[in-house]
């Protein structure tokens, strides 16, 4: 059976593996399912943007047009730099927004993917973070009630602790896990003192299991701008990752895309 519609983010139950999810149109195709087949799948040439649904010739900030990149809150400068939030200063792109996504409690966590890295996400919005990352653990180390909080608490901790993911290591899966709790000891030696009383001390972690057949070895990408039609055998998803015997294709990087797919 073929589908097809635009790509967007990849959705997860939470499972152990994980099953993922890919919408298009109006269907939700089971792609676990699929791990072990050989997957065609064509970029058919058209972009929409994912938020207005106008016809595009290039996507911006995965999958936005021009004019909702330099409008819309959530393409603002301050959600990749959640410190320099300035709802505070009257000057959110959009108040409501503000009001539901950033003046609300947030988690700054420490999750193991290519590493173990410091990261911020919405309260309840924790495990799609997570997953979304390749993470295969994770732990909440505060709690703070604001988005700007929690990106001042991650500035503080990434001095001492990476913030970034290298994605082709996770991808490679050769990633030992940790003593999470004791690495978070570690880090509330380093909390600035306003933010102690916010810290978290559960004694227990998240575990992550992805839907892998097989290792990769040197990774390599697909890019549908230059290849629009794929033709090969899938043994794995992680992340927002599709990996190919070949290469791998990252879903969210071609959100606006439409595509046809079919195993």
């Amino acid at each position: 059976m073929s589908f097809s519609g635009f790509l967007s983010g990849m959705k997860h139950e939470y499972t152990s593996p994980v099953v993922y999810h890919l919408p298009l149109g109006d269907d939700l195709v089971v792609l676990n399912e699929w791990l072990g087949k050989t997957v065609k799948l064509t970029f058919v040439g058209e972009m929409a943007c994912t938020n207005c649904g106008r016809k595009i010739k290039k996507t911006y900030n995965t999958g936005y047009c021009y004019p909702c990149v330099i409008s819309l809150p959530e393409t603002d400068l301050c959600i990749v730099k959640p410190h320099e939030c300035h709802y505070h200063l009257g000057t959110c792109r959009d108040s409501e927004f503000g009001d539901t996504h950033c003046m609300i409690p947030h988690y700054v966590y420490l999750a193991v993917s290519s590493g173990v890295k410091v990261g911020l996400t919405r309260k309840t919005n924790e495990m799609k973070r997570w997953v979304d990352q390749g993470a295969i653990q994770a732990i909440p180390i505060a709690e703070v009630p604001t988005r700007k909080m929690a990106g001042e608490l991650e500035v503080a901790i990434a001095q001492h602790v990476p913030d970034k993911t290298d994605w082709r290591k996770m991808l490679k899966g050769d990633v030992e896990s940790l003593d999470l709790l004791e690495l978070r000891e570690t880090i509330f030696a380093h909390f600035p003192k306003e933010f102690e009383p916010y810290a978290i001390r559960e004694e227990q972690w998240i575990e992550l299991v992805y839907p892998i057949l097989e290792s990769v070895g040197k990774v390599k990408t697909y890019n549908l701008d230059k290849q629009p039609e794929i033709e090969d055998r899938l043994i794995g998803i992680k992340g927002q990752y599709l990996i190919f015997e070949q290469a791998v294709l990252n879903i969210k990087k071609y959100t606006g895309y439409k595509i046809e797919i079919s195993a």
